[in-house]
């Protein structure tokens, strides 16, 4: 993997049910939302439906876990939900899915019908590797509040992604920051599908080969590697 991400003892120790799989993509095509991928999320709000059978995100045995998880590194749960809980809200939301652009529309579809968390970084705005640890408190979260840049800092003990540079995301899943946001001009990606126990590693395995396939269709030719889990 030409960008390294590592997991820290603690955090392993804190779940030890964690597996993430990791997608690397050189040469990518991002561009605004279009009709294609828009109905990519309306079938994927359909799946989840499906995949739901009436009960809350929540009460998904998945989803279950990660507020399991939030609350023993001191987040509450219901305040700061996991990513893919809070996109599957709002998939079954009168409003819906928002459309952000291509790339963020195809991992956002992923999530929400595998109800699982997936996120995008820009790695050409990545500094050194990623490192998913437990916060001292101290690191920078640069993030944006009000319209202009703002600086914030985790909460000890709060489970972060962080490069070189600073957290990229918060309480593990919740908050992305804008510096490696994925942007219509983003070229360079790296994309993380996480997972706790009781999903089944193959399901996380299934829906990092839909997001491969689908980054494929719609970047034809991009240089697209799926990591094994760890």
């Amino acid at each position: 993997m030409t960008l390294t991400l590592t997991v820290s003892d603690e955090v392993r120790a804190l779940a030890p049910g964690f597996t993430h799989v990791a997608i690397e993509a050189y040469g990518l095509v991002n561009g605004p939302s279009t009709e294609a991928t828009s109905a990519l999320l309306d079938d994927a709000a359909r799946r989840l439906a499906v995949r739901l059978d009436g009960r809350a995100p929540h009460e998904d045995p998945h989803m279950a876990a990660w507020r399991e998880t939030y609350t023993a590194f001191g987040s509450k749960p219901s305040r700061t939900r996991n990513s893919a809980e809070a996109l599957a809200k709002r998939a079954l939301s009168d409003a819906g899915l928002p459309r952000i652009n291509v790339l963020v529309d195809v991992y956002n579809a992923i999530s929400v019908a595998h109800l699982i968390p997936v996120g995008g970084e820009d790695t050409d705005h990545i500094q050194g590797g990623m490192r998913l640890v437990r916060a001292t408190g101290d690191e920078d979260f640069v993030t944006v509040a009000g319209g202009e840049e703002a600086v914030e800092h985790p909460d000890a003990g709060e489970v972060v992604w962080r490069d070189d540079a600073g957290v990229t995301c918060r309480r593990w899943n919740w908050r992305q920051g804008p510096r490696t946001r994925l942007t219509e001009e983003s070229v360079s990606a790296v994309f993380l599908l996480e997972s706790l126990a009781p999903m089944p590693v193959a399901d996380v395995e299934r829906a990092g080969a839909e997001l491969a396939e689908l980054l494929e269709k719609f970047s034809p030719g991009a240089r697209i590697t799926v990591h094994p889990p760890e």
